[in-house]
């Protein structure tokens, strides 16, 4: 089952991006799907983060972070991001990036970028919610296409993750 629900769940359309935080000389960043439009007026946007992550604490402090939309092509640099911790490695050392209006990293070579103010969040089971005000954003890559989650394969264990949550006795 725990199969069959990740491969439900690939069917949702979601993109992979790179999500970019700081607060004063720290910066972080690391591999998203779960990230969405909220609003128009204003323009808001939401994310999903673990608590447990190296990058909230960063995100909860500064109060700002960025979505670095990836190309079709650029699986290699999701994975960059979201298979190492930033507790013991500096992720942004190999990766061209400058700081945004907010102070979080934009990767010069993404797609395109959103660069946001948290406004407010809430507790989302494991995960905590983080809605934002884009306050800058840019198309990089006009001709680029967007990397899609389905298209990464179980780069984040999600068959293990939904095993966990669908197979064990609640």
């Amino acid at each position: 089952m725990a199969d069959d629900m990740a491969n439900l769940f690939r069917r949702l359309t979601a993109g992979v991006y790179v999500i970019g935080v700081a607060h004063g000389d720290l910066r972080n960043a690391f591999t998203a799907s779960s990230v969405m439009q909220v609003s128009f007026s204003p323009l808001l946007v939401a994310l999903c983060i673990n608590p447990e992550h190296a990058s909230y604490p960063i995100l909860s402090s500064g109060r700002a972070f960025s979505i670095n939309v990836l190309r079709a092509d650029q699986q290699a640099l999701a994975e960059h991001f979201g298979t190492q911790s930033g507790r013991t490695v500096d992720k942004l050392s190999s990766t061209s990036w400058r700081a945004g209006l907010t102070g979080a990293p934009l990767l010069q070579d993404a797609l395109a970028y959103f660069d946001c103010q948290v406004i407010s969040e809430a507790e989302a089971g494991d995960h905590r919610l983080m809605l934002g005000r884009v306050v800058d954003g840019a198309v990089l890559d006009a001709n680029g296409q967007p990397l899609l989650y389905s298209a990464t394969g179980n780069l984040d264990h999600s068959a293990e993750l939904y095993a966990k949550a669908f197979c064990e006795p609640r």
